[in-house]
């Protein structure tokens, strides 16, 4: 029995989950009447972590985007794995909206996340490293009651629990 037990808490997304649900929403759009004749772009650029729909109108686009996220919802991925960068007017009178693939922890975000830890009064301890929270405890249940705790409450980044051993 070990004497110590940790979990990380982190905002890495499953690149191939990522994929799947956007590969599952571009087939989605093709057999969708309202998407007949209209021109529409889903494209993932993996290196610049961005997704960029593109569609023939801000209604067509919303529906887009309310597709990719119904994907990711089923694949078990946070809609927050998406931050809005920004919505433009695009070539022939379409509209392009680009997003960023959120799948860290900003500094901030984890300070707060690690000061939350403090607040809850537990004898477990929580460090920041790297990508990463680790948080320690001689006690499952401190751990059990932590994650609990922060999953409760509001965060921008899509938070990950995971290595709970």
């Amino acid at each position: 029995m070990a004497s110590e037990h940790s979990l990380d808490i982190s905002a890495k997304i499953d690149l191939q989950a990522f994929k799947d649900a956007i590969a599952q929403a571009e087939k989605e759009v093709i057999g969708r009447y309202d998407f007949k004749g209209i021109t529409y772009e889903i494209n993932y650029r993996e290196k610049e972590k961005q997704l960029i729909l593109l569609a023939s109108s801000d209604n067509k686009l919303d529906a887009l985007k309310d597709i990719v996220i119904g994907k990711l919802i089923k694949r078990g991925l946070s809609s927050k794995a998406l931050n809005e960068l920004k919505t433009e007017d695009a070539s022939g009178g379409a509209r392009k909206a680009t997003y960023k693939i959120v799948d860290t922890i900003d500094a901030k975000e984890a300070k707060k996340i690690v000061a939350e830890i403090k607040n809850l009064k537990t004898k477990a301890t929580a460090q920041i490293e790297g990508e990463h929270i680790r948080v320690k405890s001689k006690q499952i249940d401190e751990l059990q009651k932590i994650m609990a705790a922060i999953k409760g409450m509001e965060w921008e980044a899509p938070l990950v629990f995971d290595n709970f051993r």
